[in-house]
């Protein structure tokens, strides 16, 4: 386990400072794991269920549905090299670790797999990995064009970062990628340090942001 704290410390450090919402009480148990940064993957309910997603999850896109943002994933990645991923297919999550996080995830079956497939990565047990996730969902505070209910609008890719720049202090777009298909929002993702508390600079997800010239957006309820 040593040989891992050191090769933890040897990671990249460098980001942006970020002023957040004080949402979690206390900071989660830092990563063991090498990477260079996380991804915080959150996903538009109403874009997912809209493009196929009422198949996959059909309980979170069970109908009237009020959710707007809903967490994804919270993903190590590195600058250059490739991101880790099934790190132990074999790890174990009890009943209870999913049993805490109800309401984080849309559904239990996506934090199974959530923590398999990226949570192993960062070395953490399960319960950590969620409080992990939970914190860095803290920080992020939802831009009111997205928390009103009803109806539909139209924006950029530009205008969705610029109503996240204005409700996030030190947010860029260099921190951050707008993803759509067919001409939908799909997902937000925002890249933090490993210790959450600051936004990092992340080409390799800023550059493939979408470049559609408008989205559309069904606003939950």
């Amino acid at each position: 386990m040593s040989g891992r704290v050191a090769r933890a410390a040897a990671i990249l450090t460098a980001a942006l400072a970020l002023s957040a919402p004080t949402l979690a009480q206390t900071a989660p148990p830092p990563a063991i794991l090498p990477f260079d940064y996380y991804v915080l993957t959150l996903s538009w309910s109403p874009g997912f269920c809209d493009l196929g997603g009422d198949e996959k999850s059909p309980q979170q896109c069970a109908s009237p549905s009020s959710e707007g943002f809903v967490v994804h994933g919270l993903w190590p990645n590195n600058q250059r090299s490739e991101n880790p991923q099934d790190c132990d297919p074999d790890a174990d999550v009890s009943p209870a670790d999913l049993a805490a996080v109800n309401g984080l995830y849309p559904t239990s079956g996506l934090a199974l797999h959530e923590y398999v497939a990226h949570g192993t990565c960062t070395g953490l047990r399960a319960a950590d990995y969620f409080a992990a996730v939970a914190y860095a969902r803290d920080q992020i505070h939802i831009p009111p064009a997205f928390t009103a209910s009803g109806g539909e609008q139209r924006l950029s890719p530009d205008e969705v970062e610029q109503a996240f720049i204005a409700v996030n202090p030190n947010l860029t777009p260099d921190n951050m990628a707008v993803t759509c298909v067919r001409g939908e929002l799909l997902d937000m993702r925002f890249c933090l340090s490993r210790n959450l508390k600051a936004f990092s600079l992340c080409p390799k997800v800023s550059g493939h942001s979408c470049r559609r010239a408008s989205l559309l957006l069904h606003r939950p309820g």
